[in-house]
């Protein structure tokens, strides 16, 4: 089986061509008499572009390839630009399996004798297919008599196997790649394949989806920006996941979002406003923003609120990152490039040894051309790709938190810009990264941080004079024990030193000894020999 599949993938492969990613001169001889014995297996699209052919041998692999293409896609670290705008193309339809094989799944996972003991209606056509669940409508009976318009989540029967198959197989190819090909050491495939490997075995945990979920609804209760629906945890198993169902515009409906007269301006902000919020307020933001899993409410057209789906891939930043990344953008908005360079240097991003004249002169030699535009014209994320090439020339470590942010915010400012061409992101952003900024210095953080520990400092607080008294009463001990040991590594360092100096002297009594006997000189010689024995014995005894 195992071998079966890597013959169809390397068959595939070749069929699209997709030898000619690797240049000639990396390819060894063996590699090239084999391509020239396969003659069964030759490109048969000539006519398209290699990022093209690449993109259609993903999509013929199956869903897994896909998903992998689509990662891919965010890693402009990585890969050229004309093969990441192809992959982007990608899109994730697959055909449904049948839905009476879904409706036992559910039925086997919640433990129900039929699908009815819970549900009062169940459409086996799913309403959305994907290449690792398919989602079908239905209404669930609650405690109280309710019943509630919900959506389905079913993991596809077998995806787990195959998709285990396929990840072995990855990091088989990715092992050769990263041994033999010369920008192996670079590129990292076999820690692009792991990252990927996290993902998607991420996305099959709906128990997971939904713990994500839940958190991003808390963190939004009782927004005017974002509304997440309510998932019916009770219901929730590894590979089903039960949710309320929404009745929203999809964001990418554009006409049909100006037909009911939306505020295009307030809800292209909104966007920004909301990802900037779970970034650098709850540090947990939605990965996965792109417009299949964004919907705009019906209600409310002059206040729109955004409704988020498929929680499946969240990024987290620690509090550093967070400050540091924050403070970049500051300083991006400001035109401070000495101010960006030093910072990625303390972040530890790009190596110590780094001169920060010359990696500032970098950064302002991609800025400053930028600058000169309108700022509505600017793009945001392009500056941030741009800083991120010009940082993998002074060896920045790719940062894997780094990555899935620039992802979702390529998605939000294409988003903003489809649905107001006149978005000023730098406008709309800088506002809130200053003032998020100052309230992590000055004397309102440091408060905060001393009222986040005061339950702590509390709770310590009696056992304070029973640990001072023990401190008072050790710390003469310990001192006298510290000053022994002391003493004693000074003795043995000058044991040591005199062992040395007789072993060098006792060497040099032999040598002068052998010297003189050579020459005849018997009593010296004998003289000398006595010195070595002598010097021997102290170096011994010492």
């Amino acid at each position: 089986m195992r071998i079966s599949r890597f013959y169809q993938i390397q068959k595939t492969m070749l069929q699209y061509g997709l030898d000619e990613l690797l240049p000639k001169h990396w390819q060894p001889w063996y590699a090239r008499l084999f391509r020239r014995c396969a003659f069964w297996l030759r490109n048969r699209y000539p006519e398209h572009a290699v990022g093209a052919r690449l993109r259609l041998a993903l999509q013929s692999l199956g869903p897994v390839w896909i998903k992998f293409g689509q990662m891919l896609s965010t890693r402009r670290d990585l890969l050229p630009a004309a093969l990441v705008d192809e992959l982007s193309i990608l899109q994730d339809k697959v055909a449904p399996f049948p839905g009476e094989e879904a409706q036992q799944l559910i039925e086997q996972a919640l433990a129900l004798n039929h699908i009815s003991d819970l549900f009062a209606d169940f459409d086996v056509t799913p309403l959305a297919s994907a290449s690792i669940a398919q989602v079908h409508t239905a209404q669930l009976r609650q405690d109280d008599g309710r019943i509630a318009d919900v959506v389905i989540k079913v993991i596809r029967p077998g995806i787990r196997k195959q998709i285990l198959a396929d990840l072995a197989l990855m990091d088989s190819l990715a092992q050769i790649a990263a041994r033999f090909l010369p920008d192996g050491k670079r590129l990292r495939p076999r820690e692009v394949v792991a990252e990927y490997r996290k993902t998607i075995l991420d996305e099959l945990d709906l128990q997971r989806e939904a713990a994500n979920a839940i958190q991003l609804k808390r963190n939004f209760e009782g927004s005017d920006s974002l509304y997440i629906p309510l998932v019916y945890a009770d219901h929730c198993r590894n590979n089903v996941m039960v949710m309320e169902r929404i009745y929203g515009i999809p964001v990418s409906d554009i006409p049909a979002l100006q037909a009911q007269g939306t505020d295009m301006e307030l809800l292209a902000k909104r966007g920004v406003e909301v990802f900037f919020t779970q970034v650098f307020r709850d540090s947990f933001f939605h990965a996965d923003m792109h417009p299949g899993n964004i919907f705009v409410s019906r209600e409310h057209p002059d206040n729109p609120l955004y409704i988020g789906i498929d929680c499946g891939i969240v990024g987290t930043l620690n509090a550093e990152d967070k400050r540091y990344l924050a403070e970049n953008f500051v300083a991006f908005f400001n035109r401070d490039y000495r101010k960006v360079a030093q910072l990625h240097l303390d972040s530890g991003w790009v190596p110590a040894h780094t001169k920060v004249e010359e990696f500032e002169s970098a950064i302002r030699t991609v800025c400053e051309p930028i600058f000169q535009k309108p700022l509505a014209e600017i793009s945001f994320g392009q500056v941030l790709l741009n800083l991120f090439n010009t940082a993998r020339r002074f060896e920045m470590q790719v940062q894997p938190q780094l990555v899935l942010l620039q992802k979702t915010l390529l998605y939000i400012e294409g988003l903003g810009r489809q649905l107001y061409p006149q978005l000023d992101l730098w406008k709309t952003a800088k506002p809130f990264l200053e003032n998020w900024v100052k309230q992590q210095v000055g004397l309102p953080a440091i408060w905060r941080q001393v009222k986040e520990n005061l339950p702590f400092w509390a709770e310590k607080m009696p056992q304070m004079p029973e640990l001072f008294h023990r401190y008072l009463q050790q710390g003469p001990q310990q001192q006298q024990a510290l000053l022994l040991q002391l003493q004693q590594l000074q003795l043995q360092q000058q044991q040591s030193n005199r062992q040395i100096i007789n072993a060098i002297l006792a060497a040099a009594s032999v040598i002068s000894a052998s010297i003189t006997l050579n020459q005849g000189n018997t009593w010296l010689s004998t003289t000398l020999g006595l010195f070595a024995a002598f010097f021997v014995i102290k170096a011994l005894l010492a």
